[in-house]
């Protein structure tokens, strides 16, 4: 039996935490390398020797060009602090003309020379556009992202960006959130596994000396800490959450990042205990720095210092800045209050100039990292930018993509799929059908929405030998209808077999800012699937989204139903290759998808509470229950169906226990039981049973994605050590508990199949 939380250790633990969050302390953090190269290092010395504080406030100083806007535009006309050397940083410069007209100015014409480092949103592609994160997400494949994220970064180093804001690893349980389409969903372990997939990808493995090719970017862990948290679904919103929550649940992802080598890290807008992470001590320097030993440099969000004026905690854009350089921040994004107010605050003594030097430092370092002192113009190819920017090789791979982040929902009666032989007529109805506008999501990157294949295209080229003959009629728009149009779908139906009805989202209904209080397919869309379900035809539903949707009606209504989500340039051909077979869907869920509003935030790692239903007999009173709705998801994490069937059996521990410093090795067999070749995301759940502070219902622990021809089976494996099952206790140390746990080997979060007991002694 494990030892019961002290409460001594509980209050010197709040104790510590309120005492860490104090925003008063100005003690310069000593400056450690990023690279731990001495030369590198002789040389940022060297050049700091050279500069005045206003030359050095200017390399925390970030400006956005009006190539492409993403935040409140500024009034500031930054041309001049460019000519005077006061500008480190360029956000939203685009193309290699674009970019080499700045860095000229900055290197021909300024006192120093100083190159500047150009940055901008990459964040699921440049100009070939990926399916967005949380849809890559669902393909569980490390390999895929991690080279998707690769090829992003070739295609920005081309085009002279060196800097991306990518990943997000914010963890997401509300889907009513708009920014859950840019991460990686609601679970800690594999959003973990795919922060350091994506950062090795975009930098080029995990060696800083890969971020001087022409082939990478400087990546930017986001946005540090807890945004994902907002309450009530609403961008930029208070986070409010305890401790422990944040260290067992949300830090991790950005941990992982961490020891993956990512060089930048993004402040968040929220607040975390009472006081925003732009102002915040203890997340910037305690956790960043002091406990994590991270040695890159610490960027804003949009006028992110701006915000702690309306946030309450500072009382003029002075102030703001002066809280913000004191609690860690070492570049301020377009809000021009460093490079306006710095200089004043050192004069007063409010900030210490070695807090400017340490910041300068880092920046300084990391332009030296990058190869930029080396040669300013070494990313600027106009011929690189031709032959690299949407290669045919990087659209096959955008095509994987797609079709591996499919998740198959339904598949009543084997509806799908369609194959190419079979002597069908098939009805395609909905707005999406023939849309490409939206396939990119709000995340386009330097993306042509005009480019994105639509469905339409897709499914001519994949059956245009085929026997399969299709006809069109549009039904609704995302918004309206008519029955006039109703009336056309619904005779179009009649004279098909089968009807594949693509309805969804606007792209700007889900991404920053765009929060929704009603997660549900808009009324028209609805109203249509309700008519052509009078039918009787087979109904193929097709879901673009940025989010997980409220699908309730969606599931009875459907015989089939595919989440297609935001699949980028390559969607009408990716989606087409899974519905006619061509690719066996392997997606599986990383968001559990709610019965209604109601139920978010929804997650599988929940706490048991002192009063859990019952799921045998759910509806027993005084039971943390619902009256009008079951507590579970309607698709649980880790859910999703294939065109063939699998079974996992003859799970085994090497051992029923575990000793300390040990590992325990689980095997199971795993088998086709279908007729296609198929693959199987393979999901190990742990669950401690007794804790010294309450434990989750159940967590991942471990995945793998396993291909099986039809008929074949496969052994796998899993190993549990001390540190897997590790979380951080009452007084926030990370510790491994004795006692007694349960594991599943099973294909989504709810499958209870296959439970086997062991103790940790």
């Amino acid at each position: 039996m494990k030892k019961i939380t002290y409460c001594i250790a509980m209050a010197l633990a709040v104790v510590a935490c309120n005492n860490s969050s104090k925003t008063d302390d100005k003690t310069p953090v000593k400056w450690e390398s990023f690279s731990g190269d001495k030369n590198i290092e002789r040389k940022v010395d060297s050049l700091l020797a050279l500069m005045t504080l206003e030359e050095k406030i200017g390399q925390l100083t970030q400006f956005a060009a009006d190539w492409d806007v993403t935040g409140p535009v500024m009034s500031d006309d930054f041309q001049p602090y460019l000519e005077k050397g006061l500008v480190g940083s360029v956000f939203n410069a685009v193309t290699v003309p674009g970019v080499r007209k700045l860095q000229d100015i900055a290197v021909k014409k300024t006192r120093l020379g100083i190159p500047i480092l150009f940055g901008y949103d990459v964040i699921h592609g440049y100009k070939t556009i990926f399916p967005m994160s949380l849809a890559e997400a669902c393909s569980w494949d490390l390999d895929l992202m991690r080279q998707t994220a690769a090829i992003a970064a070739e295609e920005a180093a081309a085009d002279g960006i060196k800097w991306t804001f990518a990943p997000m690893v914010d963890l997401a349980r509300d889907p009513r959130w708009g920014r859950v389409m840019e991460g990686a969903g609601e679970d800690p372990f594999l959003g973990s596994e795919i922060a350091k997939a994506r950062v090795q990808g975009f930098q080029g493995g995990t060696d800083w000396h890969s971020l001087s090719k022409t082939n990478t970017v400087l990546a930017c862990v986001k946005h540090f800490a807890a945004y994902g948290a907002a309450e009530a679904g609403r961008d930029y919103n208070t986070a409010e959450l305890s401790q422990h929550t944040l260290w067992n649940a949300y830090l991790p992802p950005y941990k992982a990042a961490i020891d993956a080598g990512v060089g930048t890290v993004m402040a968040s807008f929220n607040e975390v205990n009472g006081i925003p992470a732009t102002a915040n001590r203890y997340l910037m320097t305690d956790i960043l720095r002091k406990q994590w030993g991270f040695k890159g440099f610490v960027v804003t969000d949009y006028t992110g210092i701006n915000e702690l004026v309306p946030h309450g905690v500072a009382v003029d854009n002075k102030h703001a800045a002066e809280l913000a350089i004191n609690a860690g921040i070492d570049m301020d994004m377009t809000g021009a209050n460093f490079i306006k107010h710095l200089k004043k605050s050192v004069e007063e003594g409010k900030v210490k100039e070695e807090t400017i030097n340490t910041a300068v430092r880092r920046i300084l370092e990391m332009k030296f990292v990058l190869g930029l002192f080396d040669d300013p113009y070494k990313f600027l190819d106009e011929n690189r930018a031709k032959t690299t920017l949407m290669k045919p090789e990087f659209l096959q791979v955008a095509r994987t993509a797609v079709a591996k982040s499919v998740v198959l929902l339904k598949n009543n009666a084997e509806v799908l799929p369609i194959t190419p032989d079979m002597p069908k007529k098939v009805a395609l109805i909905g707005p999406m059908v023939k849309d490409s506008i939206n396939q990119n999501g709000e995340w386009q990157g330097r993306g042509d929405r005009t480019l994105s294949a639509s469905l339409f295209k897709g499914l001519q080229e994949v059956y245009k030998d085929s026997k399969v003959q299709f006809s069109y009629a549009k039904g609704c728009t995302l918004t309206a209808t008519t029955s006039a149009d109703i009336a056309k779908a619904v005779a179009t139906a009649r004279t098909a077999d089968v009807a594949v009805v693509a309805l969804g989202e606007d792209y700007n209904w889900s991404g920053e800012s765009a929060c929704l209080t009603d997660i549900r397919l808009r009324a028209p869309q609805r109203e249509l699937l309700r008519a052509l379900k009078q039918t009787g035809k087979p109904i193929v539903l097709l879901v673009y989204s940025g989010r997980p949707l409220d699908l309730s009606e969606e599931s009875e209504l459907a015989d089939a139903i595919l989440q297609v989500w935001f699949p980028g340039t390559q969607s009408g051909y990716g989606i087409a290759d899974v519905l006619s077979g061509k690719y066996n869907p392997s997606g599986r869920l990383v968001m559990s998808f709610p019965r209604n509003v109601g139920q978010v935030p929804i997650y599988y790692n929940h706490k048991n509470t002192g009063r859990p239903v019952d799921p045998n007999n759910p509806t027993v009173d005084y039971r943390s229950k619902y009256e009008d709705a079951p507590v579970t998801p309607l698709y649980p994490f880790g859910y999703g169906l294939s065109y063939t069937t699998f079974n996992i059996s003859n799970v085994q521990l090497s051992s029923a226990t575990l000793s300390k410093g040990g590992k325990l090795t689980v095997t199971a067999q795993v088998a086709n039981t279908g007729k296609r070749d198929g693959e199987i995301v393979v999901q190990l759940y742990i669950r401690d049973l007794v804790g010294s502070v309450t434990r989750p219902v159940k967590e991942l622990k471990g995945f793998q994605k396993v291909a099986l021809k039809a008929g074949e089976s496969k052994q796998v494996q899993f190993e549990i050590t001390e540190d897997l099952l590790a979380f951080y206790n009452a007084d926030l140390k990370k510790v491994t508990e004795l006692g007694a746990f349960k594991l599943w080997v099973a294909q989504h979060s709810a499958d209870n199949s296959n439970e086997k007991d062991f103790e940790l002694k």
